[in-house]
């Protein structure tokens, strides 16, 4: 009967000694308050669960780092499309000079790289083709002169009815063959920029002059001292590139945002740091196949010397042009694909104005030069300040101490 007793109130002791222990158990880790971290700098980061955070920074360390900010601006931004190409001059400015007739070359008078005029001498030529082709028509100029007179004698006496009707006709079918013949001589020559007047009164160019027929530079000499050439020889290629453009290929998808009229910003990839604009005239009317792109064509508004047809360039076209919300590319940052920007608020702490920057989610629009287009997933309140830079310091900073308070 004692033993049984004294079980009994050993088993209430115990019984009362768990109960205890139970009461005395830690809160669990939901009810810690924020954790206070503090950064290499110095400066405290203040991590809340859920994974977000808040960075404060001393008014010391915000003017070190230049941070700006202000409320988000609206700005005008245009819509970009990305297209690649090369610098092309119009065929109407582009020329391969020629022998007319077969002939030698007896000098050469430019170099490559010369700026050469319409009607500039490039080369002179010699043969006796080309003289014998004046001597023709210094005679054929002589027999017209001849049977003009004829013809006038004998129409007068057919008019008179003294003459043959024969005659006359014979006549004047001899007289209109020469006058054809001379006709053709005389654009012969005009064609080997001799004067026809000279040669007609008996002056024989012993040296015929190859000329240029445009105004532009001397792109390549593809003839020598000595060399015959034949009719169909190219001798030079001259390019005027006071007619350059930007020839641009843009892609299908890309096509129906793009008009005659807007503008386009390129860079030429041999030229590193030169940003040129230019203005779109034309905008092809048929697809290349490979790839499946139109031809655009822009008139460059400051055409630079370094320019030479051929050079490959990248071109951004702006597309529209809208007043949106937006931000500097450095206010932005991606964090698991999701873009982030920081809000700004300031405290007094020990009589010193502390910064605290909290990120929060948004989504992007179109950039250009530099800004992005900011769409809020809730409104702020009036006045609210972002920061304009230092994102990825921010983040870094935040991640600091997101990684300090896991240990």
């Amino acid at each position: 009967m004692n033993n049984k007793i004294i079980y009994i109130i050993v088993a209430i002791a115990m019984t009362t000694f768990l109960l205890g222990c139970g009461g005395n158990e830690s809160p669990t880790e939901s009810a810690l308050p924020a954790i206070q971290g503090n950064t290499e700098d110095g400066n405290k980061v203040e991590h809340e669960e859920e994974g977000s955070g808040e960075v404060h920074l001393s008014q010391l360390k915000f003017n070190s780092l230049g941070i700006k900010v202000g409320e988000i601006p609206t700005r005008p931004l245009s819509g970009i499309v990305e297209a690649n190409g090369q610098l092309e001059v119009p065929p109407q400015h582009e020329a391969t000079v020629t022998a007319i007739l077969g002939a030698n070359v007896t000098s050469i008078k430019v170099i490559e790289g010369d700026k050469v005029k319409k009607g500039q001498t490039l080369a002179t030529l010699a043969h006796p083709n080309l003289s014998q082709l004046q001597t023709n028509y210094v005679r054929a100029y002589n027999q017209m002169q001849f049977l003009e007179k004829e013809y006038e004698r004998q129409k007068k006496l057919y008019e008179e009815k003294v003459g043959s009707g024969k005659s006359f006709q014979q006549t004047q079918a001899d007289y209109m063959s020469i006058k054809g013949e001379v006709k053709g001589y005389e654009a012969q020559l005009r064609q080997l920029s001799l004067n026809v007047e000279k040669v007609k009164g008996g002056d024989i160019y012993q040296n015929v002059p190859v000329v240029s027929p445009i105004d532009g530079y001397i792109e390549k000499v593809e003839v020598q001292i000595g060399q015959y050439v034949d009719p169909q020889k190219g001798m030079f290629m001259i390019v005027n590139n006071d007619h350059i453009h930007a020839d641009l290929m843009v892609f299908e998808k890309d096509i129906y945002k793009v008009k005659k009229g807007q503008t386009i910003s390129f860079t030429v990839e041999s030229v590193p740091g030169a940003t040129l604009t230019a203005k779109i005239y034309s905008v092809g009317k048929q697809f290349e196949q490979n790839p499946k792109a139109v031809h655009v064509h822009a008139e460059i508004d400051q055409k630079e010397d370094f320019l030479i047809p051929g050079m490959y360039i990248n071109g951004k076209i702006k597309t529209s042009n809208n007043s949106v919300k937006a931000l500097p590319e450095s206010a932005l940052i991606e964090e698991e694909g999701k873009p982030y920007i920081f809000i700004v608020e300031t405290h007094q702490e020990d009589g010193k104005t502390e910064w605290t920057f909290r990120p929060i989610e948004v989504r992007t629009g179109i950039s250009d030069d530099g800004w992005v287009e900011i769409k809020l997933l809730e409104s702020l309140p009036k006045n609210t300040q972002v920061a304009w830079n230092n994102a990825y310091y921010l983040i870094s900073e935040m991640k600091k101490g997101s990684t300090e308070h896991g240990h």
